[in-house]
């Protein structure tokens, strides 16, 4: 009866303000209303196109806001998919310790929400949650649960392929490992970590990438806590010295020698090492935009590997409490800067409400304090049924169902002249007219700019939280 009564408690945050402030949700929301104009024949130029992977959640929320509305289709998809993830996690978690894992039920919540729900990266993260199950059922390797946990794999590549790769990854590992010494296992996780910089030298002797030094920051996971400005580094490092000392305890109530040949050990420490040994960004053939923040996605992942290895250990009650401290700590942060953030959202919306029907509308504003995106989609969710939002990026990128297939009124047809909308870098062209830029001045007053053509878009950088 606990799961009932706790799920209520996990979604709070999907309902305690006006909208839900999660970076690219905007995005995709715009984006199922656009698809309702191709299908009614008023969108030229842009396509409905069929693709089997990174597309789960937008069919998800199109389908509920055909049904119930935009406001609905984002509450309750972005429900299901927290639910989905934690529960998930949980299950994984709760199989690796051989007992439920309510103690550490405060990290789970606390990585559900960070970096990767707060950028919005839907389809990665429900295909994440929908992966923990299938780890959950496939962790004895049981021939059963192997065979249940296939349908779920091939549902979370609907949602997205990376999830599954590093599971897929995951479960071979653990069919070799698990009927091995320890000595075995150990020749093992050296294979594969030099299997894995080998893979690296042919995939960036392949393709254009971006690898940061900054990624050996994600390798625990709990870098997931830091979501907008620097006050969150204080939880950040708070669950990361937590997890700390709960390793101290496991390790010297299992044995360090029992500890790193087990198999939570070692899945966590192959994970880490992809975060940390893979570039975070990769530009894949036949798509206009790079697989990006693939170390910070995963870096989720290595999260709640981090969970499945201390809920083992035993946890004392100033451990919990410390725990429970951290969430509600990150959860007090979270309300406050939602709220700032719907505030702006507000202001965007009434502006644009004041223009004539059918405009098209960009915005540049950008808060370089913080770590996520918070501000670059908004334009999006304010011209939801009023404006059309000209630089939005999906249409152009070939990764999303939604494709500008030709120069049209709608949106810019190519992710270059997206990608310098959202820079403030564009150069206006006579086909773009008439164009409107919401801007702020120095005292951050909004307004409406009329853009002309030859003129550059501009950016305006302002500090919302």
């Amino acid at each position: 009866m606990a799961y009932l009564p706790a799920s209520l408690l996990l979604l709070v945050p999907c309902y305690w303000h006006s909208r839900l402030q999660l970076g690219d949700l905007s995005s995709h929301i715009y984006n199922a209303w656009l698809a309702q104009l191709i299908e009614s024949g008023r969108a030229p130029g842009l396509a409905i196109v069929p693709q089997t992977t990174n597309v789960l959640f937008d069919l998800m929320l199109s389908g509920l806001f055909r049904a119930l509305g935009a406001e609905a289709a984002q509450r309750i998809s972005v429900s299901l998919a927290v639910l989905t993830f934690v529960w998930g996690a949980f299950a994984f978690v709760s199989v690796v310790a051989g007992r439920r894992a309510w103690s550490l039920m405060p990290a789970i919540a606390v990585l559900a929400y960070g970096w990767v729900l707060h950028m919005g990266l839907f389809d990665f993260y429900v295909s994440l949650g929908l992966c923990f199950w299938a780890l959950a059922l496939a962790w004895e390797w049981k021939p059963r649960r192997v065979a249940a946990a296939v349908p779920v794999l091939i549902v979370a590549y609907v949602a997205h392929a990376l999830p599954v790769a590093w599971t897929v990854a995951l479960l071979a590992y653990l069919r070799l490992a698990r009927p091995m010494t320890p000595r075995k296992r150990a020749i093992l996780m050296a294979a594969s970590l030099a299997a894995m910089v080998a893979a690296r030298a042919v995939v960036t002797g392949m393709m254009s990438y971006i690898w940061l030094p900054q990624q050996i920051m994600m390798i625990t996971g709990t870098d997931q806590l830091w979501v907008f400005d620097t006050k969150y580094l204080v939880p950040f490092l708070a669950l990361l010295l937590v997890s700390m000392l709960l390793l101290g305890r496991l390790l010297r109530a299992s044995g360090a020698r029992n500890v790193v040949s087990g198999l939570p050990f070692q899945i966590g420490v192959l994970s880490a090492a992809g975060v940390l040994v893979v570039p975070t960004r990769l530009q894949i053939p036949g798509y206009n935009h790079a697989l990006v923040y693939i170390a910070e996605r995963m870096s989720l992942a290595v999260g709640i590997c981090l969970c499945a290895l201390l809920a083992a250990a035993p946890m004392r009650a100033y451990h919990r409490y410390a725990v429970g401290v951290v969430a509600l700590l990150f959860f007090g942060f979270l309300y406050r800067d939602e709220g700032a953030l719907n505030a702006f959202e507000d202001r965007m919306t009434r502006l644009v409400s004041q223009l004539p029907p059918g405009q098209r509308v960009v915005s540049a504003i950008n808060d370089p304090t913080l770590r996520i995106s918070a501000l670059t989609h908004m334009i999006d969710r304010a011209c939801l049924g009023r404006c059309y939002s000209y630089a939005n990026y999906e249409p152009s990128t070939a990764q999303f169902r939604i494709r500008a297939v030709a120069q049209n009124p709608i949106v810019v047809s190519t992710y270059e002249d997206s990608r310098l909308l959202q820079l403030g870098s564009y150069v206006v062209k006579e086909r773009d007219l008439p164009l409107y830029q919401v801007v702020l001045d120095q005292a951050g007053h909004m307004g409406i700019r009329t853009l002309t053509a030859g003129a550059q878009s501009g950016i305006m950088y302002w500090k919302v939280l």
